[in-house]
């Protein structure tokens, strides 16, 4: 079993330790020394390079940096860290004199209304400052009782649905149950007659409606001929009505000679016609025909 700390190591043979070279101290390079350090992004910044936010809080593996920079006999430190998108590097330093940090590069600070001294906020009174308070609580409890109906009008509207789905599983269940019960009484012959009857009512209606459409037809046609009948009528009385309507000839109160019949044919006296300027045809009296017998010899 390997052990879980390696104390030995292994070296070649042919590992030379001559060839390692070391610089002495005082050869090294001086100058500002670095310490890896683990920090929270003191500010939201936004990087420069890929646009990713950094919000305010954010842990960073960071490397610190003191700086020949003092304030007030207080140290400047330098920070280093890497964009979580791009990996570029960003640099923040310290700023005693504001109690703040500063941006240097590879980043942009977001926008912090606070600490713009031309901003409303900081100018409203007091007074402006508590009828804006209010007027954000009004609009705040407006909005709670705008969203308090309107989740009310939610679960009115699923409780309804809820009901209706609890109807419809009832009717399917009760409808189910009864053909259980309807197959397990064998009541096979039953539900046949139920069919029959239902088909032949269903029959029943068709003809009835079948009839009632030819009753309604012959009726429309009757009622078709009736009017016909009737504007046949009609014309004939108004034709009627035009010849009554036509102008008669004037009355004339001339004195007329009837002729009168004989009581006895063979007394019937010849009479001569009356003399007149054109001759006249000679008529005869109405009668048995036996005018021109003078006598009842023949």
């Amino acid at each position: 079993m390997s052990e879980r700390k390696v104390l030995t190591k292994y070296y070649p043979p042919e590992f030379d330790p001559s060839q390692i070279a070391r610089t002495p101290k005082h050869l090294r390079p001086t100058g500002p020394k670095t310490i890896a350090v683990r920090l929270m992004a003191p500010f939201s910044m936004k990087c420069t390079s890929c646009g990713e936010y950094i919000y305010k809080g954010r842990k960073f593996n960071a490397r610190k940096e003191t700086t020949d920079e003092k304030y007030l006999n207080i140290t400047i430190y330098r920070f280093y860290i890497r964009c979580t998108r791009c990996s570029s590097e960003i640099t923040f330093k310290t700023d005693p004199k504001n109690m703040d940090y500063t941006c240097e590069r590879g980043a942009k600070r977001n926008f912090e209304s606070w600490r713009d001294p031309e901003s409303t906020e900081l100018k409203e009174t007091d007074e402006e400052r508590l009828d804006r308070l209010e007027r954000e609580e009004a609009e705040e409890a407006e909005n709670a009782e705008r969203n308090a109906m309107e989740e009310l009008e939610q679960k009115m509207e699923e409780s309804k649905r809820e009901m209706q789905v609890a109807d419809a599983l009832d009717e399917i269940m009760q409808r189910n149950a009864r053909i259980e019960r309807g197959e397990k009484g064998g009541k096979e012959e039953e539900a046949l007659a139920q069919v029959r009857d239902l088909a032949r009512e269903k029959r029943e209606a068709e003809e009835r409606e079948d009839a009632e459409a030819a009753r309604r037809a012959f009726e429309s046609a009757s009622v078709a001929q009736a009017r016909l009948e009737e504007i046949k009528l009609r014309k004939q009385a108004s034709k009627h009505d035009e010849t009554e309507r036509a102008p008669q000839p004037p009355p004339s109160f001339e004195r007329v000679k009837k002729v009168k019949n004989p009581l006895v044919p063979g007394l019937v006296r010849k009479t001569e016609p009356a003399p007149a300027p054109a001759p006249a045809v000679p008529t005869k009296p109405a009668g048995l025909g036996l005018g021109d017998y003078d006598s009842d010899e023949d």
